[in-house]
């Protein structure tokens, strides 16, 4: 039987928002490769966001709807780059 400490946390949430687990040996397989694909994407978007962030929180002309919109979007990203260093945590192990 798989533990949950063998099982790697996917980059998505099912359909209640309840984290997904992939049991597999083959780290080459579809749903892997799938799952390090988004992973890649979602931290490449994290990195956009921060430069994104920097830049115009620097200028000290944002309205306060602009500023509530990137929080919004950095919580967003700092959830899914939280998952990625979470799983890739348990994969080291």
């Amino acid at each position: 039987m798989t533990t949950h400490n063998e099982l790697r946390l996917l980059p998505w949430s099912g359909p209640e928002g309840n984290p997904c687990y992939l049991s597999t040996e083959d780290s080459g397989g579809y749903l892997s490769r799938l799952a390090d694909n988004i992973e890649a994407a979602q931290l490449e978007v994290a990195a956009e966001l921060l430069d994104h962030a920097v830049e115009v929180l620097g200028d000290g002309e944002m309205e306060p709807n602009e500023l509530r919109l990137l929080a919004m979007e950095m919580t967003g990203a700092l959830r899914d780059v939280r998952r990625v260093a979470i799983s890739r945590g348990h994969r080291c192990h």
